[in-house]
């Protein structure tokens, strides 16, 4: 046991403080959401602090993993988390002097997302690099769990500081938590270097172009990012659903949606520690499809043919538990096949290419639930409303069976193609 927390420390180090730093930055996200929704009382002036966010992680991406490959990762990782603190005390500054606007947390998640869309290729080569690869399977479900633990008590956390203390408490959280992280890594890891072999004379356009010709090359690896695009679109479409179909539900509303939504957190912790205990398994790219194939096959059908919150849960459950599963075998096959010395602009590639579809299945959920199936439950379809229920919701509950029958097609497409290549070990 001593041997193997050995080899494990700057891992555990590096993991247990970047999670409490991940904790912080949520918790004072969700509480900067509180205060514009009291500012504002628009649900899309919300949403769109996610956007300022995200953007800059679809669109940037590739070109910050040429970034991440082409300096060195520690220093990467500690001027980016700096970079995202300053802009941090920038909004606590603006918020003490009663000056903070809309705008400025526009610009201040533009920034805070662009220093993250640099920083996580750099922190994925670096986990890469301290990790023995006998544990690559048993970190990355330790990775999956503080994840699945800060989605469940981010918003009960930032919801008592900012209720109790305000705005700069949460704030004054996330900072330190920072300080606990910055120094930690500072002063307790080495990251290894890699050895550049010349490519500092290579521009970052050209290092960015060497990770798309690598997944070129690497059919295996391009159709595994490929099929999860696929998924992240039927899941973000169902994650724009959900609230359509819930909130006007008589068996819903806001605090129904509230518990049924914390049961994706309760599944991923048991998801995490699945995935942290199981053995090896034989197929690892037969587990990432499977495991999504229940997760879409089960999740949609369940909520849209039942009217019960029990049921709900249940499918929440059902969709979210093996989620860290098929993280897990994703982030092993991609350490062990990537040379870390490409590691950064291939995850950043993936990165790209895996979660542009995010915000399209997002748009996708809402306009099919408002102006499609909505209309069509009220009017040609109405016979239906024996399956999925009649009045306001019950377009969301056709829209659930349909994204179940897309993600169960694609699910099988996926399969057959990535029954043709094999990995091993």
């Amino acid at each position: 046991m001593n041997k193997k927390v050995n080899k494990l420390r700057d891992f555990y180090i590096l993991w247990s403080t970047q999670s409490l730093s991940q904790l912080g930055s949520a918790v004072t996200a969700f509480a900067l959401t509180l205060w514009l929704y009291e500012k504002t009382g628009s649900a899309l002036s919300t949403a769109a602090l996610r956007i300022c966010t995200y953007a800059p992680y679809v669109v940037m991406s590739i070109f910050a993993g040429a970034i991440s490959d082409k300096f060195d990762k520690k220093r990467t990782m500690l001027i980016c988390d700096l970079l995202a603190a300053l802009s941090t005390v920038s909004v606590f500054i603006l918020y003490k002097a009663d000056m903070l606007a809309v705008w400025h947390l526009y610009l201040i998640n533009a920034i805070s997302g662009l220093m993250n869309t640099v920083q996580q290729p750099a922190s994925e080569v670096a986990y890469t690099m301290i990790i023995p690869k006998e544990y690559y399977q048993k970190t990355s479900g330790l990775q999956s769990l503080s994840r699945s633990l800060i989605t469940i008590g981010n918003p009960i956390i930032a919801s008592a500081v900012y209720g109790l203390a305000g705005l700069d408490a949460a704030i004054a959280i996330d900072l330190i938590s920072f300080a606990i992280a910055f120094s930690a890594l500072a002063f307790l890891i080495r990251i290894p270097e890699i050895p550049s072999e010349g490519e500092e004379k290579e521009s970052v356009l050209q290092l960015a172009k060497e990770g798309l010709r690598y997944l070129k090359e690497n059919p295996l690896i391009l159709y595994v990012i490929l099929f999860m695009s696929g998924v992240n679109f039927v899941a973000s479409a169902f994650d724009a659903v959900l609230p359509a179909f819930i909130i006007p539900n008589p068996n819903g509303g806001n605090n129904v949606l509230g518990i049924v939504t914390s049961f994706s957190g309760v599944a991923m912790v048991i998801g995490s520690v699945i995935a942290t205990v199981m053995p090896k398994p034989k197929d690892r790219v037969k587990v990432i499809y499977m495991t999504m194939f229940f997760s879409l096959a089960t999740e949609n059908f369940l909520l849209a043919f039942s009217g019960s919150s029990v049921m709900w849960c249940l499918g929440q459950l059902l969709g979210w538990i093996f989620v860290p599963v098929m993280g897990a075998n994703q982030n092993v096959i991609m350490r062990n096949t990537i040379p870390a010395k490409l590691q950064g602009r291939v995850y950043a590639c993936r990165n790209t290419l895996q979660f542009f579809t995010i915000p399209i299945g997002l748009l996708f959920g809402g306009v099919m639930v408002d102006n499609v199936c909505e209309p069509l439950m009220s009017g040609s379809l109405s016979d239906l409303s024996i399956f999925f229920g009649s009045g306001k919701g019950s377009g969301a509950a056709l829209m659930l069976f349909i994204l179940g029958v897309m993600g169960t097609v694609m699910c099988i497409l996926f399969g057959h193609i990535l029954k043709k290549y094999r990995y091993t070990e």
